[in-house]
């Protein structure tokens, strides 16, 4: 696996001051949950925008990939004997068992990690549930583990459990703040662990809006596992959708002409995964565990709406698939001069094909 580093030493030797944390989410820091910046780079040209001016940087014809996917209240405290751990509830599987992280509380968030294992760990929970660590994730995987989960989850979640969260957040903050204008419950209590982030600034008026200009919306489902805020590991294998018709409105915006945009990596790793070598989407269901590298390129999304990412975090090979490693450097530069903030309650970024001439050169 490629680091960001090897695809760009330039953008892994920036760092990102902490005050360049977004702490609360925007509601609390503004107006409302849209009221953040938006960044939009077009090649190595950007300018700078509020997040209200998202309808003038698209086109009618131009297609917004969506996930749908809910945020789940996925950190549970426990105890593994006399120690207090918090679990984090990752991913569930095909055969019921849920892929967990254990961590150690630390009064900012549960930011310690601790490895997971060994095999036959006993976790207690809240109500006397207990799960089973049985087996790694994945060969060498030493966070996440198989866990066998006697009760309902979803029902435990409801019931104990909290947004996953981490040390650069001032506190906890209710499931709500975690939830985008797009999230769906799913059937069987299947969610994300994490938050689906670079959808949460969007309102139903700005959708409305959008819509009216003939920006359409296509819906798929990624329910992302817990990320590694310290080791930046690439994403390990998760559930997905593209319904039909998200295929056909793909297929055909592509056919027409119009750009297809993803919000978010979710939407970029979920629509990659169903399509075939010359860009072509297909209805599809199951695990991914596509990691898009600029080595392995783009075949559907012509742009990304995404987040800030921490310049030496894997999701960034996604974006220099997308807009190549100096347009990536150019826009962090900005990011950082301009004082954006970071993370899931920050600022966002738009990248767009190059060629617009009202952009500033970086």
């Amino acid at each position: 696996m490629r680091t960001i580093g090897e695809a760009g030493a330039a953008l892994e030797a920036l760092r990102v001051p902490e005050e360049l944390s977004a702490r609360v989410p925007a509601e609390e820091r503004g107006s409302g949950r849209d009221d953040v910046r938006l960044l939009v780079s077009r090649g190595t040209r950007v300018s700078h925008h509020a997040f209200g001016a998202l309808p003038g940087q698209l086109r009618a014809g131009d297609v917004l990939v969506v996930n749908t996917s809910t945020t789940l209240a996925a950190a549970v405290d426990g105890r593994v004997g006399a120690e207090p751990v918090v679990v984090h509830f990752s991913t569930r599987g095909d055969d019921g068992r849920w892929a967990v992280e254990l961590r150690r509380p630390d009064g900012f968030g549960t930011t310690v990690p601790r490895p997971g294992g060994p095999r036959g760990t006993v976790v207690r929970m809240p109500g006397g549930a207990q799960l089973v660590l049985e087996e790694p994730l994945a060969p060498g995987a030493l966070r996440l583990w198989w866990a066998s989960v006697p009760v309902g989850v979803p029902g435990l979640l409801a019931r104990y459990g909290r947004p996953i969260r981490y040390g650069y957040t001032t506190r906890d903050q209710p499931p709500s703040a975690y939830q985008t204008v797009f999230a769906l419950p799913s059937a069987d209590g299947s969610g994300s662990a994490e938050m689906p982030s670079a959808g949460r600034p969007f309102t139903a008026r700005l959708v409305a809006e959008l819509v009216s200009r003939g920006v359409q919306f296509a819906p798929i489902t990624l329910h992302t596992g817990v990320a590694s805020a310290e080791a930046h590991e690439p994403p390990y294998p998760e559930r997905f959708e593209v319904p039909a018709t998200t295929a056909w409105l793909v297929n055909a915006a592509r056919a027409a002409g119009g750009r297809v945009l993803a919000v978010g990596t979710t939407a970029v790793r979920a629509l990659e995964s169903a399509a075939d070598p010359a860009g072509m989407v297909a209805p599809a269901a199951g695990w991914t565990d596509l990691v898009v590298t600029p080595r392995r390129g783009v075949r559907v999304v012509d742009g990304l709406l995404t987040g800030l990412h921490e310049p030496a975090a894997s999701h960034l090979l996604m974006l220099a698939a997308i807009a190549g490693e100096a347009a990536l450097t150019c826009a962090y530069s900005e990011a950082l001069e301009h004082r954006y903030l970071w993370h899931e309650f920050g600022d966002v970024h738009l990248l767009l094909p190059a060629g617009d001439p009202h952009s500033l050169d970086c």
